[in-house]
């Protein structure tokens, strides 16, 4: 099981997750989403942006496969890559990193090729991680529920 806390690890964090998530335009934050929300919008995002850029390859809309490619490749760089707390993520931050940067290089390669099946591959990569962090964020959740009701009966 991992251990996390959500105020030594998220602190920076959230303001990194945050920041990438305001500069990729994803779509219309909250300032009260928490750090797991913020990464869950970022995963959807690209997601969203590979099934368009999937859409685009069908049509031969080669300009908006382009941008919706460029969309899919910030959000994973300068959001989701970004956001890595390398200093306190350990092994797992530097996993994600890895793999971050492959599907970055492979979406380069797919978006140059008109390759449908390699943003696929990225697509199922990204679903992977999303369905993890869900399951991250209700453990999370779930402690902090706790917490409040134990400081509740105090």
């Amino acid at each position: 099981m991992i251990e996390y806390s959500t105020q030594s690890r998220f602190g920076s964090s959230n303001r990194r997750a945050a920041h990438a998530y305001a500069q990729t335009h994803v779509a219309s934050g909250t300032p009260d989403a928490t750090p797991h929300q913020l990464i869950l919008m970022l995963l959807d995002g690209a997601l969203a942006s590979i099934g368009q850029a999937q859409s685009h390859i069908a049509a031969n809309n080669i300009a908006e496969k382009n941008a919706a490619s460029s969309k899919a490749l910030r959000i994973l760089e300068e959001g989701l890559r970004a956001s890595l707390d390398r200093t306190n993520g350990g092994a797992l931050a530097q996993k994600l990193d890895l793999l971050y940067d492959y599907m970055t290089r492979r979406l380069l390669m797919a978006n140059l090729k008109n390759d449908a099946q390699g943003f696929a591959e990225v697509g199922d990569l990204l679903r992977d991680i999303r369905a993890g962090w869900e399951g991250i964020a209700a453990e999370v959740n779930a402690g902090m529920s706790v917490q409040s009701d134990l400081k509740n009966m105090q």
